[in-house]
């Protein structure tokens, strides 16, 4: 029925019970923090109620899918080199919204808005500023930016997430992109599948097969992602010819074993998307609980290519916390100091990713 996605994101959770977790929720409300609201399709995902699930001392959920979107005091502990732009994002934005980093590609913040706000999002201090869709000035500038931008091939369109605009406006974005450049490839990033599956309606993939060469990349980090409604909305959009791959985050207590990585990946192949990219966490502000120690990442790794094929394993990678860029794991590795792995660019330069303590959750 048209109009289900916008009923379902009327109707997120957005406040928490009992008087501690309302007051954390106020308190990233009036930092400006990474708000908290989640779909009821997502937290039904769970094993458990979110009202009364089980959480360690520092308030995180137990639950893997609650564990992403359910907010924790955790999240105001800051470790060394964390930053609130930690892929220098701002370093790279000829104008607010816009980056190009990649001389081939460039990115759009579409918008700050989405189903579900991950508690381990590396925009997380982004979002706030940007919850609008991008007005018709910032598209312009976009499109005129293209047309003297020949070396670029690829857009991203990202945010948050682009698929909580309507179809119509999304449209309007994508007409404007091909002004700029026709024939461009669109590269359409979303966690609606997993979070927002209403969303994937006959007339998203109508407006989407208009606009091909595009293609879709979701974000996908535990099998319990993978329902059967996530796999039937999949199904939609391959027989419209619109290719899918997913990106994982490797997250401490969430899917940091080989076991559920591999559960994971096969899952999503026998699905028909394609695993992507195996994503090191980010040195986002207030993440360091989700994040995994590299050495621990790369033991993992090696055991998933014993057992993974081809066509399961996605690509290891990480992004340099100095806004070097993405590094493929382990062949950048260069060696490692003092408590730093160093990690050799294309061009040759060393960038310094920290060792992190291991601890249980």
């Amino acid at each position: 029925m048209k109009g289900d996605w916008r009923e379902a994101m009327r109707k997120r959770i957005s406040r928490l019970p009992g008087k501690e977790e309302g007051e954390l929720v106020s308190r990233l409300e009036s930092s400006g923090a990474l708000p908290f609201a989640a779909t009821a399709y997502w937290l039904s995902l769970a094993s458990e109620d979110y009202r009364g699930c089980a959480r360690n001392d520092a308030g995180i959920p137990a639950d893997p899918i609650l564990a992403q979107a359910l907010p924790s005091k955790a999240e105001f502990e800051l470790a060394g080199l964390e930053s609130d732009d930690p892929l220098r994002e701002r370093d790279h934005s000829p104008f607010p919204r816009l980056v190009h980093q990649y001389p081939s590609r460039v990115l759009l913040r579409s918008t700050g808005e989405c189903p579900v706000f991950c508690r381990h999002c590396f925009r997380r201090s982004l979002l706030t500023q940007e919850r609008g869709f991008m007005d018709e000035k910032a598209q312009e500038a976009t499109r005129a930016y293209l047309q003297a931008h020949p070396e670029v091939r690829e857009v991203l369109v990202s945010g948050g997430d682009p698929l909580t605009a309507a179809t119509a406006k999304l449209e309007g974005l994508f007409a404007r992109l091909r002004a700029g450049r026709p024939g461009i490839l669109i590269r359409l990033c979303t966690r609606a599948p997993t979070t927002l599956p209403e969303r994937i309606d006959e007339e998203l993939v109508a407006m989407l097969s208009r606009y091909k060469p595009l293609r879709i990349v979701i974000q996908v980090n535990h099998p319990a992602e993978i329902s059967p409604l996530f796999i039937a909305k999949i199904e939609l959009l391959l027989r419209a010819g619109l290719p899918v791959r997913s990106q994982t985050v490797l997250l401490r207590g969430i899917n940091d074993s080989t076991d559920t990585l591999e559960t994971l990946f096969a899952g999503l192949v026998q699905a028909g998307v394609d695993p992507y990219y195996l994503f090191q966490g980010d040195m986002a502000a207030g993440t360091s609980h989700f994040r995994v120690p590299l050495s621990r990442g790369l033991r993992i790794y090696d055991e998933l290519r014993l057992r993974l094929s081809g066509l399961e394993m996605p690509r290891f990678a990480v992004d340099a916390p100095d806004g070097g860029g993405k590094m493929y794991l382990p062949e950048s590795i260069a060696g490692k100091e003092e408590g730093f792995w160093l990690l050799r660019g294309p061009d040759g330069a060393l960038h310094r990713y920290p060792e992190e303590e291991e601890w249980t959750r």
